[in-house]
């Protein structure tokens, strides 16, 4: 079908260049700012806290406790492979939910109706807000479902046939003819602080309230003393703020730099991101299972993926491009527009001051704010068999006097979205292959009876350290890039314009910060358990010639069951 010329409500007639009408934008902005509405903003604010914290709260028995739960029961040498799968089914819902929020965002929040006044939203437009509360339903009800069959789990489960049969041929050993006789006073001590240990792992699981509140505190510093464990919580608390920011912003991020729908970044997100990360946890716990490593071997391991991931990233700074031209905006934050970006033909148009509906000139590639800033005085409707264009016509700014089309300009470099996904799932992977390592290292380097409690410790230092803040850190870097903002009630609300090299800049260079401060603990955690390592040859080659006949027998019965338990994590 051709052109037509649509009926323009009042807020569309705002928008246009009519110097008779007076711009009502602004008193009408006004009239929406009173003490109702921003107590309303702190009563949602409030629910939202609120369900955080009971999800919080629900996800405990999976994460840190399940953790633990699954090592307790599980051989030693399976472990590491179960808890890999338990990262990657954990991860999988955060995958699902990006390919959620991508069906979501292609309806309007408002799902029965458009805004009033007459707009024609579409998804690409920079106004448009889609239904993200329906995936909340959704996931609630799936999580709900789920959480039937925990009701059903045993107080304790039974070990595995494997870890039973090796503990019984470690007490076979322990009993045999050569180790019977007069034990030397190693070896008492040895068997006392044995059975210490597995009455304070029995008695830590019957602690009532007040007496965890007693322990506490010393369990924590005792854990916090730990060097590999404060070094392995380290370089997971800068993972997690790396992978806070990328979750929260990363969105935004693609749509603005690549000028693609928010529904089309979830869906990258979810098909390319999400899948590497699950691809590289179970990596990780395969190469534990497969080559029998050691904390070392591990904390090499650990330090590779990190490295690794750093390389890969790298390329992520130089992949985009330079924002189009806004007509009236600067193209720096803290800025002037320089006077030649005000043309003189719109100064009779009474634009309005808080107006935001973008136009593009498709020859020269320059956005206006709104159409009256364009210069254009009507509005056509083209209508098409999948969907409609606006157009502007009559526009006295535009060189050649336009027409311009609805919505904000694509950006020049959008063909490397896909280069860019890619490359950012490159990292995600590699670095994910030290999940299952990282928490292997604190697994076997705690006590055993604090093995519950130091992983709660570590969830909690990671949710305060680093789920908590990087977001706000990110959000204030990107805010610092800004050129444009909207202003509600006489404040800042929303950031209409962003310069773009900026934008690559900060958000990318704060994600290199935290690779690198990953990569650096765990090049410390090498060269710690480096040292142990030959701390414990030279201990060993001291001792032997002149230890006593009965410790020497000892370690001569235990050679190969401690070379099998130093080979493995």
């Amino acid at each position: 079908m051709g052109p037509r010329i649509e009926d323009t409500p009042q807020d569309v007639q705002a928008s246009l260049c009519l110097p008779t009408t007076p711009a009502p934008a602004l008193a009408l902005s006004n009239s929406s700012c009173s003490s109702y509405t921003e107590n309303r903003h702190l009563t949602m604010v409030g629910i939202m806290l609120t369900a955080q914290t009971l999800l919080g709260v629900g996800g405990v028995p999976i994460q840190p406790f399940g953790i633990s739960y699954i090592d307790d029961f599980a051989h030693h040498s399976n472990s590491p492979f179960y808890l890999g799968i338990l990262f990657a089914v954990t991860l999988m819902g955060p995958g699902l939910s990006f390919g959620l929020g991508s069906l979501m965002l292609r309806l309007y929040v408002d799902i029965n109706r458009m805004p009033e006044g007459g707009i024609k939203l579409t998804s690409k437009d920079p106004r448009w807000v889609g239904a993200w509360w329906l995936g909340f339903l959704i996931s609630a009800g799936a999580v709900a479902l789920a959480a039937i069959p925990y009701f059903f789990f045993p107080r304790e489960m039974p070990k595995e046939k494997r870890e039973l049969h090796f503990r019984r041929k470690l007490l076979t050993i322990a009993a045999s003819p050569a180790s019977k006789g007069e034990d030397s006073p190693l070896e008492q001590s040895l068997g006392e602080s044995q059975k210490k240990q597995d009455g304070l792992a029995q008695i830590a699981t019957d602690l009532t309230v007040i007496q965890f509140i007693k322990v506490f505190p010393r369990v924590l510093l005792r854990t916090l003393r730990h060097p590999i464990f404060l070094l392995v919580v380290l370089s997971q608390v800068c993972m997690s703020c790396m992978a806070a920011g990328m979750a929260t912003f990363l969105p935004k991020f693609l749509e603005r730099q690549f000028s693609i729908t928010a529904s089309y970044a979830n869906l990258l997100i979810g098909s390319l991101t999400i899948p590497s990360a699950i691809l590289g946890i179970v990596v990780g716990g395969v190469l534990i299972k497969r080559l029998h490593m050691g904390p070392l071997r591990c904390g090499i391991l650990c330090l590779l993926g990190a490295l690794l991931g750093l390389l890969l990233t790298t390329p992520l700074f130089f992949t985009g491009c330079s924002a189009h031209r806004i007509e009236g905006i600067a193209q720096r934050p803290a800025m002037q527009p320089e006077p030649g970006l005000f043309p003189s033909c719109m100064e009779a148009c009474s634009c309005p001051a808080d107006g935001f509906n973008p136009v593009c000139d498709p020859s020269t590639h320059v956005e206006y704010i709104t159409p009256c800033h364009a210069g254009c005085t009507s509005q056509v409707v083209q209508e098409a068999t999948d969907k409609s264009q606006v157009l502007y016509t009559n526009c006295s700014c535009v060189e050649g006097g336009g027409p311009v089309l609805g919505g904000s300009c694509d950006s020049a470099c959008s063909y490397l979205v896909l280069p860019f996904m890619l490359l950012v799932s490159a990292g995600t992977a590699a670095f994910s292959i030290t999940h299952t390592p990282s928490f292997m290292l604190i697994l076997r380097g705690v006590k055993k009876e604090d093995k519950a409690l130091a992983v709660g410790i570590q969830f909690m230092l990671l949710r305060v350290l680093a789920w908590m803040p990087s977001p706000v850190i990110h959000g204030s870097a990107i805010d610092t890039t800004c050129v444009h903002w909207a202003l509600s009630c006489g404040r800042q609300a929303v950031c209409r314009y962003y310069d773009h090299d900026l934008l690559r800049t900060r958000f990318i260079g704060l994600q290199f910060f935290f690779k690198t401060g990953t990569m650096v603990c765990f090049a410390l955690v090498v060269a710690i358990l480096r040292q142990q390592d030959k701390e414990a040859r030279a201990a060993a080659t001291v001792s032997g010639p002149g230890s006593s006949p009965g410790l020497q027998q000892k370690l001569l019965v235990s050679e190969p069951e401690r070379k099998r338990e130093d080979s493995r994590v």
